[in-house]
Order: C-alpha cells, then structure tokens, then sequence
C-alpha cells in the first residue's frame, strides 16, 4: 500500500508541476522573420496574398503531402478561407481579413483553440527589383497550451518558410 501511495504522489507532482509554471508563462506570443527577394515588390505581394501558393513554401503544408484541404471563397481576396486536416498538424484554418494591395495580407489562423491568431504578411521596397517580406504573427494562448511556447520556436518555421519563399519566386 505504500508503494501504490508514493506512485500516485510522484504522478500527481508530475501532473502539477507542468501546470504550475504554465500559470507564470506568458499567455501571449508574437514571432515575426523578414528576408530580401530579388524580385519586384508587386510580383511578390501577387504571389503571397494568394494563400494556396503557401503549399509552395510553407513549412507546415509541406511537412504533410496527404494533407486535406479545403476552401472557401476566392483565393486572393478578403473572406477567403482554407482549412485543413491533417493526422500530422491537426485541424486549423486561415481566412484573409484584410488586404492593402501591394503592401500587406492580414489573415486569422484558428488552430482550433483559442482565440485565432493574427497572421500578416508585409512587403516593402529594399532596392531596385528587391523586396523586403516579412511574416509575422500574434497572438493568445490559453492556459495550459501557453506551456507549449518554452518548447516550440514558430519563428524556425517563418525562417525555413520564407528561404523556401525566397528560392520559389527567384528561380
């Protein structure tokens, strides 16, 4: 019996001491990486404001060719939605919220918990046929997911996506 007693006390500390320091981790979270494209800045925003392009270049999406997807509306344009299903990423989806044609994409990323994120996509001008892309989120989690933020660096991701960005549009 004390044996059985010292096992469930060793697991519930197991239990509760994750859950402790979930309450002293911050329940919010922005990332955002930039990278220089040869390549004008219209073509660019032409080719990012349409979210299907982002099987292209997207770290998640190409992480999980048998990813199921499916879409709303009009690709490009604000109210767009494209969801997904996947054994290996869950289910989540990303809708345009906004567009400032040339210069920004907004989109809301609902991964199914939560409050969607606010996703954003910027272009500037960096030189002559140059452009500055930078990929930003924002956002809130909810304790106890916000545990999650000591373990994963989305910010790994926007980089490996954007150098897949980069040599997309360059070749």
């Amino acid at each position: 019996m004390k044996t059985l007693k010292k096992i469930l006390i060793v697991l519930v500390v197991l239990v509760a001491i994750p859950l402790i320091v979930a309450l002293f981790v911050p329940k919010t979270f922005k990332t955002e990486r930039s990278i220089v494209i040869d390549k004008p800045r219209q073509e660019v925003f032409d080719y990012l404001k349409y979210i299907k392009n982002q099987d292209h270049y997207g770290v998640w999406q190409l992480s999980d060719p048998g990813m199921k997807k499916n879409y709303e509306g009009t690709d490009g344009t604000v109210g767009f939605k494209y969801s997904w299903d996947s054994e290996k990423l869950g289910k989540g989806s990303q809708r345009i919220t906004g567009i400032q044609e040339g210069e920004r994409l907004d989109a809301e990323l609902d991964f199914g918990f939560g409050e969607p994120a606010k996703s954003y996509f910027l272009t500037e001008a960096a030189g002559a046929e140059q452009t500055k892309v930078t990929w930003g989120i924002s956002g809130q989690s909810p304790y106890p997911f916000n545990l999650m933020g000591l373990f994963y660096d989305m910010g790994k991701d926007f980089d490996q996506g954007l150098t897949n960005l980069k040599a997309q549009l360059e070749k």
